[in-house]
Order: structure tokens, then sequence, then C-alpha cells
């Protein structure tokens, strides 16, 4: 904390801020406690001195590797380091020997290959970037060179990477001390490192906070031989979250190994009579049924494939899916009331299936295991009596015979992983790696929440004892004087959660020994006895929760389920069931209880079995040398990239870094090498800087120059309390603000010197400048009055002779337009008169070629009339000698005589008749002559009179249309055609 005295206006500070925890800024003002900052965020706040932290200025921008490196040991110090490194991808730091790993929730492969463990082979801490690699390799150095057995301990909350960073530590011990296999059987390290995904499938959940949550903690002990090669292992587990099987709260997910088995190849869920995850009652309290990237299927079948490799036959693998399955189906059988009073029995066929279904995975009978879950046998000294109970007791029933199955058959897991990988009994040294939860604060905090925060309790005791012993270890090495600094550690704490017979875990034991106990008379209990206690509280709205102030801040509990989750028996029903199950693993998992110990009424619960094994755990820890991982989760998203500042200064504080802090600023919290501090300070004392003077003596003399008090000076390094170094940095400022005062001045004496030999050498050139300026002024008036003139003139004449061009031009314009209209008029009355002249001939030629053909139609009609008449008086005289047959007899006779009389004539009519012939065919010749010139006149006529059509058609739209009457004299063809025949 810094003092108000070495706050200045200028000064680098920290504050507290509500959204970022911590902002930068600079002092613009300081008012008595009253300081008022300057943010970098571009806000001006006010606040109190005693909430401001100093800022180092020179601080590098990518951060230290070693925090305790910082001129500033604080909260804001240490997170600017870890997100500046973080930014960079740096997520290894450490804190003197802790490291402190940040989840880049991405693949880095580069940061874990065979070369980076070569690189850390051999490396002390410090020498190489930090890393995992390097704890592996300073505990395995430390087994090996001082034969002291190791471990380390990997803490954090849920996905911060503690699994991760487990199996990098185990495959670099593997790297280390492992060895070929031998007959074709895996090695020891293979065999724990494949151990992972049995445990993961069976211990491991979703929660809110990450995907694979292990819900357990774990003590893997790798044991080595003389020559530093693995010989053995085991691997330890505590508190299993049983609790979980029964009751899963929204968007969390049961255990991984219910989900692979529901989607288990088809034969195998048939076999099982499983189906969708979402129709069994302990899978469907959540909603969450899948995880991103995991396929379930596949999963299954690489657990089965890890089981084959750490030894667990084919047999047993299908008993241990025979039981999940059997848990399944356990908890889809409900509960109404029976016939009798208080009894119960299962609701319906569907529960009766599952019910069925259960003991034949069980491989027990039907009608015991309902019996066992809907009655209970109370033994007395003289009789046995068999009592039914409620459909809520038996619902109660169940879920306690499924909760114990399965914890039964982790166990069991457990047990098979460790003979299998086979422990070495001449081991001389081990180096056992802690994978535990870290500490867990919800919205509704129950008794698992409790065991957890105690194993936290725990073991921060043992990490402030061991940040304590290295801190009095560096100060001996450094030969200084530490007697006087006081350890502060959280015994308080510890007495009011387990101590006997007054703590929480003995009150509680207490309260579920009495069959009358609720949650709230154990909550009232807790009240009277602990109202006086300061690390416990009663919360205002609540009657039956309680608050606990951890190290890691307040805690409030809910006592709802302590009593039911606390107590840790087996049903005799349950026992006697299971263990006679024709099934040799069922029967294995509950084996026969001894006499006495059946009849032993001592009370056994989950907290003080927990306790026993807390205590066995931190006998062990206390018995190696303890190194330290420190994981922690950006985020709450699960995302790279984002860092979230109050996050992480929550999680540093549950893993007990500041705790660290605090211990280190109960010391000496600024340690500077020799050089570094008169690197740093020399300007206060510049004349032990001479060279006459060693490291030592000039740094004892600077800081008696400054009369600070309270340091040490070791060999190597100046240690220095907390504040000092702000006090020595608010002297460091005041000298450069003096020297800076002092370098202004002479550089503002500089500064206006030259400004004024400047300004005076520009005057100069502005005079001459201006003076020129006037005479060019001058001058170019001159010219520009000769050039107006000489340029008057020459418009006037342009003027001039544009207008005298512009009348001429338009005067001709007009001329032409004249005599052009003229002509245009001219020829248009000659295009008219023209036009009217052939009109005219063509309308007189019409009416003469009209008159024409009137003339020439009526002469025909005319014709035609009379060769009709002529015809017709023909006609009349044939009909007129027809009917005088007298005449005609008359004839007959005469010509009877002419007969006589020709026949004398005939041979002259022969010599006639050739005369005759030749005469007709000068006729024929004639006629032929007469019908060629008819034909031709045809012909003319016919072409005239296309012509005189075409010549109507030009007048067509002026004249009326004459219809021509084509008209043929058939009478005179006929006659014509009667002669030539009479002819021939």
């Amino acid at each position: 904390m810094v003092a108000q005295s070495n706050l200045a206006v200028g000064s680098h500070v920290w504050v507290e801020d509500p959204e970022a925890a911590w902002i930068d800024g600079e002092v613009v003002e300081v008012n008595s406690e009253d300081i008022e900052i300057n943010c970098t965020s571009g806000r001006t706040i006010v606040a109190k001195a005693s909430n401001v932290y100093p800022k180092d200025p020179e601080f590098p921008p990518c951060g230290v590797d070693d925090m305790t490196r910082l001129a500033y040991l604080h909260e804001p110090g240490l997170l600017q380091n870890l997100r500046c490194r973080y930014d960079i991808s740096e997520i290894y730091t450490y804190t003197g020997n802790i490291l402190i790993a940040v989840n880049p929730f991405r693949r880095l492969p580069h940061l874990y290959d065979n070369h980076m463990m070569e690189q850390y082979k051999g490396a002390a801490i410090g020498e190489l970037s930090p890393h995992p690699f390097a704890i592996a390799d300073a505990a395995y150095r430390l087994m090996i060179n001082e034969g002291i057995s190791q471990s380390i301990l990997v803490s954090g909350e849920s996905g911060a990477g503690k699994t991760e960073s487990t199996k990098m530590l185990m495959r670099y011990l593997a790297y280390m001390g492992g060895k070929a296999a031998v007959d074709g059987r895996r090695s020891v390290e293979q065999q724990v490192l494949e151990s992972n995904p049995v445990l993961e499938a069976f211990g491991n959940a979703k929660t809110v906070r990450n995907n694979n949550s292990s819900r357990f903690g774990k003590f893997v002990e790798i044991q080595f031989n003389g020559r530093g090669k693995i010989s053995g292992a085991a691997i330890r587990t505590y508190l299993l979250e049983r609790s979980r099987v029964c009751q899963v709260s929204d968007p969390e997910r049961n255990y991984h190994c219910f989900y692979m088995l529901c989607a288990a190849p088809p034969e195998d869920v048939e076999k099982y009579k499983l189906g969708n995850p979402r129709t069994f009652h302990y899978l469907n309290q959540s909603h969450c049924y899948e995880l991103d990237g995991v396929d379930n299927s596949k999963e299954y079948l690489a657990t089965r494939k890890a089981m084959d490799v750490v030894g667990i036959s084919s047999d047993e693998q299908d008993a241990i899916f025979r039981v999940v399955a059997a848990i399944l189906h356990l908890g889809n059988v409900e509960f109404t009331k029976g016939k009798e009073i208080d009894s119960s029995e299962p609701k319906d066929d569907k529960s009766r299936f599952h019910l069925t279904t259960a003991a034949e995975l069980f491989m027990c009978d039907e009608n015991s295991l309902e019996d066992s879950l809907c009655k209970r046998v109370i033994v007395t000294r003289d009789e046995t009596i068999t009592k039914w109970i409620d459909p809520e007791s038996a619902a109660l029933s169940r879920d306690a015979l499924a909760k114990i199955v399965y914890s039964r058959l982790f166990d069991w897991l457990v047990n098979k992983i460790n003979n299998s990988i086979g422990q070495d009994p001449d081991s001389k040294n081990l180096i056992g790696v802690l994978d535990i939860y870290g500490f867990e604060s919800f919205k509704t905090n129950s008794f698992e929440q409790f065991c957890i925060n105690l194993t936290n309790e725990k073991l921060q005791q043992h990490f402030n004892q061991h940040v304590f012993k290295m801190e009095q270890e560096e100060y001996t090495k450094e030969e200084i004087d530490w007697s006087y600094i006081e350890f502060i550690d959280n015994q308080d704490i510890l007495d009011l959660l387990e101590k006997k017979p007054g703590g929480i875990i003995a009150l509680l034991d207490e309260a579920c020994m009495f069959p009358r106990s609720t949650h709230e008379t154990f909550a009232q209990k807790l009240y009277q006895t602990f109202k006086d206690h300061k690390r416990f509280s009663k919360p205002k709205l609540s009657r039956s929760d309680f608050t606990i102030c951890h190290y890691a801040g307040d805690v409030t509990y809910q006592t709802e389920l302590f009593l039911d989750k606390n107590k840790d028996y087996v049903v005799a029903e349950h026992q006697a069931l299971l263990s006679a199950s024709t099934c040799s693993f069922v029967s294995g998992l509950f084996p026969p209880l001894a006499e006495e110990s059946s009849k032993s009424s001592k009370f056994s619960s989950i907290g003080a079995r927990f306790k026993q094994q807390l205590q066995a755990l931190l006998e062990t820890l206390s018995a190696t040398e303890p190194h330290y991982i420190r994981c922690v989760k950006p985020n709450n998203l699960l995302k790279p990239a984002i860092f979230e500042n109050n996050n992480i200064l929550q999680q540093l504080r549950c893993g007990g870094v500041m705790e660290a802090i605090r211990i280190s600023c109960a010391g000496y919290p600024t340690r500077k090498t020799f050089d570094d501090f008169l690197r740093r300070f020399g300007i206060l004392a510049p004349d032990v800087l001479n060279g006459s003077y060693d490291e030592v003596t000039a740094c004892k003399m600077l800081l008696e120059k400054v009369n600070l008090k309270g340091y040490q000076i070791g060999k190597t390094k100046v240690f220095l309390r907390a504040g000092q170094m702000a006090e020595l940095d608010g002297f460091r400022t005041e000298v450069l603000g003096r020297s800076a005062s002092i370098i202004q001045r002479t550089v503002r004496s500089y500064l206006g010197r030259k400004n004024f030999i400047l300004l005076r050498l520009s005057a100069i050139q502005i005079q001459a400048l201006c003076r020129g300026q006037v005479a060019r002024h001058r001058y170019e008036s001159m010219r520009r009055e000769a050039a107006s003139v000489r340029i008057q003139k020459h418009c006037r004449m342009y003027l001039a002779r544009n207008a005298y061009k512009n009348l001429c031009s338009s005067a001709i314009s007009l001329q032409s337009g004249m005599r052009g209209m003229a002509a245009r008029n001219e020829l248009k009355l000659k295009k008219q008169r023209r036009a009217a002249i052939i009109i005219q001939s063509q309308c007189r030629r019409y009416l003469t070629r009209l008159h024409y053909l009137r003339i020439k139609k009526a002469a025909v009609a005319t014709q035609c009339a009379w060769r009709a008449k002529v015809a017709r008086r023909e006609l009349r005289k044939l009909k007129m000698a027809a009917k005088e047959t007298g005449a005609l007899q008359a004839a007959k006779n005469m010509l009877e005589k002419q007969v006589e009389e020709l026949t004398w004539r005939l041979q002259l009519e022969k010599r006639m008749r050739s005369d005759l012939e030749e005469a007709k065919t000068q006729e024929n010749t004639k006629l032929q002559s007469a019908l060629e010139d008819i034909q031709f006149q045809f012909q003319e006529t016919k072409t005239l009179l296309f012509k005189e059509r075409e010549a109507v058609k030009i007048a067509a739209e002026q004249a009326p249309i004459v219809q021509e009457v084509p008209v043929i004299d058939h009478e005179i063809v006929n006659k014509l055609t009667a002669e030539n025949e009479q002819l021939k």
C-alpha cells in the first residue's frame, strides 16, 4: 500500500474499478486523503490514498517470467503481468517456485513436443521460460539427487486446465523415467496415462464451467527404483460426487459413461434395453445431452479400448456396463401408495418393466429388489419386524441404492487399475501428482462444496507453510535476520470446520445419529455454537443457511441436503440383495460383512471418512517435497484471447497466490540484485557511483542517504519491506523532477535566445522583402497603365471591326434570303401551272375516251338487237315451212324426178367436184387469214384496253368508275360455223 507522502502529481498509480478490477492512471492532484487521478480510459476519478497502488513506470511490455521480480508485488501488478504475457501466448508464469498456468483454450502443440522436453531436461527453474516440464524436471532432479520423494499439486477451478497439466507432467516423468515394455506388455507409465480415459468416463461430467470437469480428487503416485526408472504406480481418489448420479442441475450433465452407453452399438443397446437418454430420469433432469465436438458412440469405443489397455477383461467390461445400465433403469422406477397404510409399490407397468430389467441386469430376484426398495427390516433383541415405507422414502431408498452401487463401481475401477499397473513395494522414492478440485463457490453450495473447500483450506495451509519455508530458505541463503516475521495461517478456519468435538463436521455427525434431526435443527445448533466466531455468520434472510469466511472469500452453504449426503451406510436389505446376486461381479462389489461388523451400530459418515482420506493425503504430502501449479481460467466463455480481470483475481485468491503474496509482504516482498538496484536508484546518490565503492557499500550508502529504515542487505540482493519500493520511487521521482526542472530551464534559455536571433534575422529579411515588393508593385503599375492604353486601342479597333462585319454579314444574309424566297415562289408557281396542265390533259383524255366507249357500247348493242331481230324472223319462216307438209310431199315427188335427172348428171358432178374442192381450199385459206386478222385486231384492242385501264386507274380517284360489259355476238359466230360446216 502507498503512503500519501509518496504520492505526487504525475505519479503513475493503480486504482480499483468495479468493471476492470484495476485501471491505471496519473495523479493530477493530491488533496489530503483524496487523490484525483486521470485514468487512461479517459475518466477522472477521486480515490482514497489507501485504495491506490503505485505502478511501475519501467514495467517491461512483455512482462516478467517470475513475478517475484516485479518492482511492486500487489494485485494490479500481478494482473498486469499475467495479461501482458497472455496477450503474447505466454501462458506460464512463475511466482517463486510456483507455476501459474493460464488456460489458452486452444491447442499449442509446439510447447509440448519431444524437442521441448529435451530442452528442459536438466535445466534449473528460471533458466528457461516457465513450463510444467520445468516443475516436473525439478521434482525429478531433487528426487534423484537428494533421495527425497516429491509431490506436484495441481489445483484450480473447473475448466482451468488441471487435467491437461497433469497429463503433461506425467508425460514428462514418463519421458525421464520410463522404460521399454517387457514381453509385449505396456509399460507402467503407458498404463497410467491410458487409465485417464477410463477414470474420465466414470468420474468426469459437464458442469456450468467446464465440459469435462473431474468430480473427484486424484493423487497419482509414480514410484521409481534406485536408478530413477519408473517401477510402479498407484492412483488414489477422493470424494467422488455421488449425488450427481441421482441429481443433475440444468445445464450440467451426469457422468459421461451414461451417455456413452446410450450411444453404444445397437447390439449393446438392445442387450441392456437402453434407448435415448431423454427417456431416463437420471439424465433428463437437465436438457443437455450432447457436447460440442464429442461423439458419444466413438467415446464408448475408445473407453472400451482403454479398458483393454489397463487390463479389464471383456467379461468384466460387460458386467461394468450392465451395472451402469441397471442404475439407469433403476432411476425410472416410480412409486405410488400401496394397499397397506404407508406402503408403496411400483407406480405402473412402465415402472414394473424398469424394475424387472434392473433385476435382470443385477442378476438378482425381482421381488427381493422390490422389497428392498419398499420395505425395511428392523431387528430387535427378540424379533425381526418388516416395515413398509411410503413412496417418498422408497424413492430415497432407490436413489441411495443407485449412489452406493455407482460409488462401489468407481472404487472397483480404481482398484482394478492399480492392480493392473502394479505397485513396487521396493521402490526408493515416488513423485505424486495431485489433481484436486479447486475452491468452489456457487449460487447453491451443498455438502460437496463444503468438503471441497475444506480440502482447499487444508491444502492452502500446507501451501502457506511451504511458501513461508521458501521465504525462510531465501532469507537464510542471503544471511539476513527474519526471526521477527510473524506467520499467520488459516488454522482458525480449520478448527471451525473439523475440530473435535466442537467443529461443524462433528456437529453434523452428531445430528446424523439422531433420527429426528433435520437440517433446520442442525442449522440452529450451528448458530448457537458459533455465534461469536469471527469466521462464521448467519445470512439475514435465511433460516438454515450459514456463511464461512474462507481464505478465498465468503461462501454461503445451504444445509437442506447436508444430513442425507453425510450418511455413509449401506442399507442392510441392499447389501443382502446384491451380495446374493448370481453375477460374481455384482456380488464382488458388495462382499458379505463380518457378523460382528453387521451387528455393530457404530455410525459412519462421509465427512469423517473424507477427513481420514484428507489426513492421509496430507501426511503423504508432508513426507514429500511439494511443488505447486496453479491453473487459471481466463474467462467463463471457454474461448481464447479473452482475459477477464475480475475472474482472474478471484481465481488467484482461491488458488492461494494472494496468500503467498501476503506472506511475502509480511517479510521482504521486494528483492533487487545490487546491480539492478544501483541502476535504478543510483541517481539518488551519484557520488557512490564513481567506482571507488563496491556494490554492497554503494547500496548501503545510498539507503542511508535517503534515510530508509527496516531494509536488509543480503549477499547478492537488497531486501526491502512493503512500501519501501514506493518510497524510493518517490525520492527518485523528486530527483528526476528537479533534474527535469534544471534541464527545462537551460533548454528554455537556449530556445529563447535561439528564437530571438531567428526573429531578428526574420525582421531584416521581411523589411528587404517588403521594400523590394513595393518597388516591384510601382513598376508593375506603370507597366499595367501602358499596357491598358494599348489594350484599349486594340479593343476599340476590334470592337468596331466586329460591328462592321456583323452589319455587313446581316445585310448579305437579308438579301440572299429575299432573293431565295422570290425564286422559291416563282418555282412554286411554275410547278402549280405544270401540274394543272397535266391534270387538264388527263381529264380531257378521260372524258373523250369515256364518250368513245359509250358510243361503241351503243353500236354493239344496236347490232346485237338487229341480228336478234333477223334471227327471230328466220325462225318464224322455218316454223312456217315445217307446217306446210303438203308442199314437202310435192317437193318429194319433184325430187324423185330430179333424182333420175340427176343420175345422168352424176358424172358431171364428179367432174365438177374436184373443181369445187379446189375452190373450197382457197375459201378456207381466205377465212383462215381473215380469222388471223380478227385475232390480231383483238390483241391490239386488248392492249389498248389495258393501257386505258391503267390511265383510268390514275384518274379513278376523281372520275366515276365505269364497268365495261363485254359483248359477244354469238349468233354471227354460230352462223359462220354452220356455213363453214355446210361448205365442208
